[in-house]
C-alpha cells in the first residue's frame, strides 16, 4: 500500500512537472515568434479571458471534493450525483457569462489599451470559458477517485496540445495564436472530460437526492469559495490589464516575462499541492486533524529549504536566463524579475494555503488573505507601473505578497488554536457526561 502510494505521488508529480514545462515552453515559443510588442497584446487577451472566466465561474468544484468526500464517507450516493449535476449546470452558466464579457470587452480595448489590434482576438477568445468548464469538474471526479496522478497526466496532455497550438498559430499573428488555444482547448476539454466520465460511472448507481439537508451549507461553500477565486483573479489577471492602461503593452510584455518566477515556483509546488487536497479533505472528513498540521508543516520546511538554495543562483543569473530562454529585447524584464523572485519564494512556501481552506471547509479564509493581499496590490500596479513600469508592478508584486504571509500567519494560528482548543475541550465534555 506504502509503495503503491509512493508511486502515485511520484507520477503526480512527473505529470505536473512535465505540464508546466511544457505550459513554459509554450510561453516562450509565443513570446519568440510574435515579438515584444505583439506578446504584449497576446499577454492582454489572454489575462482578459483569465480574469472573466475566474470573476464570473462560480468555483463549484471546491465544493465537490469537499462535499463528495463527504458523501463517500457517508455512502451517500444519491446526493453525490444530484452535486455534480448542479455544478455542471452553475459551470456551464459561468462560462457563458465570462464569453459574453469578453465580447463586450472586444469593441473598447482600442480605448482602453491603445491598439486597435486587440478587438479580433478577444473576439476570437470568447468562446474559450465555456469550453474549458467542464475540465475542472471532470478533475473534480479524479480527485475523488484518488487518482491525483490522472489529473496530472492531463494536464501534461492539455500543455502538450496548447504549445503545439502555439507554435502553430503564434508564427501567424496575435489572432491566429488566439485561435489556435481555442482549438486546442477543445481537444483538452474533450480528453479530460471522457475520463472523468468513465471514472463517474465507477461511482454505485443510485437515483439522484435533493441537497436541500446541505443546501445552505454547500451555498455558502460555494459563495465563499467563488469570492475567494473572483480576488484571486483580480490579483492575476487584472493588473496585467492595469499595468497595460497605465502604460503600455511593451511594459505588459516585461511584466509578464518577470512573472516567470512565478511560474517556476508554482510548478515545483503543484504536485504537492494536488497531494494535499486529496489526502488533506480526506483526512480532515474522518477527523484525522493532526495528520493535516503536520503534513503542512513538513510542505513549509521542505519549500523554505528549497527556496533559499534556488533564489540566490537565479538572482545573480536573471540576465542570462532571460537572453537565453527569450530575446535580448526582453532584458529590459531583468529588474522586475528580480524583485519578482523573492516574492514567487514566498508563495511557494505558503502553497499549501490554496488546498487548506478547502480542506478544512474554511474557503472564507482565502477571500481574508486574498483580499487584503488584492487591495494592496492593484493600486501599487498603477501608481508604481506608471512611474517605473513593470518594474514598478513587480515592487507591488512583492509588497502584497507580503502582506499575504503576514495575514496567513495570524489566520494558521487561530484555526490551529481553535482545534487544540477543541481538542483538549473533548475528553472534558465526555467525563462530565459519565460522571453525571
Amino acid at each position: 500500500m506504502r509503495s503503491r502510494l509512493l508511486w502515485r505521488r511520484s507520477a503526480t508529480a512527473a505529470g505536473t512537472y512535465s505540464s508546466v514545462l511544457l505550459g513554459i515552453l509554450g510561453t516562450i515559443v509565443a513570446a519568440r515568434s510574435l515579438g515584444h510588442f505583439d506578446f504584449g497584446l497576446f499577454a492582454i487577451v489572454v489575462a482578459a479571458t483569465g480574469f472573466f472566466q475566474t470573476l464570473l465561474d462560480l468555483t463549484v468544484e471546491e465544493a465537490v471534493i469537499k462535499y463528495g468526500f463527504r458523501y463517500q464517507e457517508t455512502e451517500d450516493w444519491g446526493r453525490l450525483r444530484r452535486l455534480f449535476g448542479r455544478a455542471l449546470a452553475f459551470k456551464a452558466a459561468g462560462g457563458l457569462l465570462a464569453g459574453l464579457a469578453l465580447l463586450g470587452l472586444a469593441p473598447a480595448a482600442e480605448t482602453l489599451f491603445g491598439s486597435d489590434r486587440l478587438t479580433v482576438p478577444l473576439l476570437v477568445a470568447a468562446p474559450l470559458p465555456l469550453l474549458q468548464s467542464p475540465e475542472t469538474l471532470a478533475g473534480a471526479v479524479l480527485y475523488l477517485r484518488g487518482r491525483y496522478d490522472v489529473r496530472s497526466y492531463f494536464l501534461a496532455v492539455s500543455m502538450a496540445v496548447r504549445l503545439l497550438a502555439l507554435a502553430l498559430g503564434a508564427h501567424f499573428g496575435v489572432t491566429e495564436a488566439v485561435l489556435a488555444l481555442v482549438l486546442a482547448q477543445v481537444l483538452a476539454t474533450g480528453a479530460i472530460s471522457a475520463a472523468g466520465l468513465a471514472g463517474f460511472r465507477r461511482f454505485p448507481q443510485a437515483p439522484a437526492e435533493s441537497l436541500e439537508r446541505d443546501r445552505r451549507e454547500i451555498r455558502r461553500f460555494v459563495l465563499q469559495s467563488s469570492g475567494a477565486t473572483g480576488i484571486l483573479s483580480l490579483r492575476t489577471a487584472l493588473a496585467p490589464l492595469l499595468l497595460g492602461v497605465s502604460t503600455n503593452p511593451s511594459e505588459v510584455a516585461s511584466f509578464r516575462a518577470a512573472q516567470a518566477p512565478q511560474q517556476g515556483f508554482a510548478a515545483l509546488s503543484a504536485p504537492a499541492r494536488m497531494v494535499l487536497l486529496t489526502e488533506h479533505t480526506r483526512d480532515w472528513e474522518r477527523g484525522e486533524r493532526a495528520s493535516v498540521f503536520d503534513g503542512i508543516r513538513r510542505f513549509s520546511l521542505a519549500a523554505a529549504a528549497l527556496s533559499v538554495v534556488v533564489v540566490v543562483p537565479a538572482m545573480w543569473l536573471m540576465p542570462d536566463l532571460i537572453r537565453i530562454v527569450l530575446k535580448p529585447d526582453f532584458l529590459g524584464a531583468t529588474d522586475a524579475a528580480r524583485v519578482i523572485l523573492p516574492a514567487a519564494a514566498i508563495q511557494f512556501v505558503l502553497g499549501w494555503t490554496k488546498p487548506f481552506p478547502v480542506s478544512i471547509g474554511k474557503p472564507q479564509l482565502r477571500v481574508v488573505a486574498h483580499g487584503l493581499e488584492t487591495a494592496v496590490l492593484l493600486p501599487l500596479v498603477v501608481v508604481l507601473g506608471r512611474a517605473w513600469g513593470a518594474t514598478g508592478a513587480a515592487v507591488g508584486v512583492l509588497a502584497s505578497t507580503i502582506v499575504f504571509a503576514l495575514v496567513w500567519a495570524v489566520l494558521y494560528a487561530r484555526v490551529r488554536r481553535a482545534e487544540e482548543t477543541g481538542a483538549a475541550a473533548a475528553p472534558v465534555v465526555a467525563t462530565e457526561a459519565v460522571t453525571q
